[in-house]
């Protein structure tokens, strides 16, 4: 499935991966291939994604997620830098 990560001043991320994991206003929740569609708000926290058994996480400043036919759409306000 495809991601796609922006903000408001570029494209974070954009590839396939295996699953996504979102910190989501109801609760975190992962999307896997084949997740039905949903529209969710994003909470500060961390983003993660899996591709070809590697994981990368991100620090995120709120914002929304979209999944649609096998792609997730996730635009955040602001990427937290360490």
């Amino acid at each position: 499935m495809k991601l796609e990560i922006i903000s408001p001043d570029k494209l974070v991320f954009s590839g396939e991966v295996d699953s996504v994991n979102l910190p989501g206003g109801g609760g975190r929740f992962t999307v896997l291939p084949r997740h039905a569609a949903l529209i969710s708000s994003l909470l500060n926290g961390e983003l993660s994604y899996t591709m070809e058994g590697a994981t990368t996480t991100i620090k995120i400043d709120g914002g929304f997620a979209e999944v649609k036919e096998d792609t997730i759409y996730v635009c955040v306000e602001n990427i937290i830098e360490e």
